[in-house]
């Protein structure tokens, strides 16, 4: 009885050092950005298994996606105020939009190896001290960067991104095919970390849980205090 209690600690402690060690091992080592004269604000927006990176809704930002109006998602709908984007699993993002729907195949998808596809919605204001929102600031380099790597995320056909005819979860948001695959263990957290590290944020090495990152961002970041829910326009 004591040696599988033993082997049973082994196994349940292996995984929970894993994710300490991701979140506690900065990556990069060293800072990559110093002090910010005009930083552009940013926000992460999470659930207990998921996370998006909302973007202020410019000119700049409608015309770098102006695929999304194409798609029938305008930017410039009254009351928008942010452009939300995350990716992850086909099978699990777009047969889940909530919890009462989860069904055995989308879990063994995200469990294996699964096609990826962006989602992208459009929010009004949103409160940042709540918990699930952390507010970054980015230099104008490291935020052209963050915009840079959530577009090559797309998947198109020459130029023309590829939405999925159909795919939605109501009138704010829309589905399109992304690049990679995605697995559990390099999911849609994981996504958002490099998405944070191409813009000049320290991030743990390996961050597939949301609350990994977020402590990630608190411990090697100088952020401020204050922390989405969203709120359709």
């Amino acid at each position: 009885m004591r040696r599988f209690a033993r082997i049973a600690l082994l196994l349940l402690g292996i995984p929970l050092a894993t994710l300490l060690i991701g979140a506690l091992v900065p990556r990069p080592l060293l800072p990559a950005v110093g002090p910010l004269s005009q930083p552009r604000h940013i926000l992460v927006l999470h659930n207990p298994i998921h996370t998006d990176i909302a973007i202020p809704i410019d000119r700049e930002v409608a015309e770098r996606f102006s695929f999304m109006t194409q798609a029938g998602l305008p930017l410039d709908i009254p009351g928008a105020v942010y452009a939300v984007f995350g990716w992850g699993g086909r099978d699990f993002y777009l047969n889940t939009p909530s919890w009462s729907e989860l069904k055995a195949s989308a879990v063994f998808s995200a469990l294996t190896v699964d096609r990826a596809v962006m989602h992208v919605s459009v929010i009004g204001d949103v409160p940042e001290d709540h918990p699930a929102v952390r507010r970054l600031a980015l230099g104008e380099a490291e935020y052209s960067t963050l915009l840079d790597f959530i577009d090559a995320s797309f998947t198109r056909d020459g130029s023309a991104v590829l939405p999925i005819d159909g795919a939605a979860y109501g009138e704010y948001d829309r589905f399109f095919e992304a690049q990679g695959r995605f697995n559990a263990l390099l999911g849609c957290n994981t996504w958002t970390a490099a998405a944070l590290r191409a813009a000049g944020q320290r991030t743990g090495w390996w961050n597939p849980l949301p609350l990994s990152l977020d402590a990630s961002l608190s411990l090697y970041n100088d952020l401020p205090a204050s922390q989405p829910g969203g709120v359709q326009p």
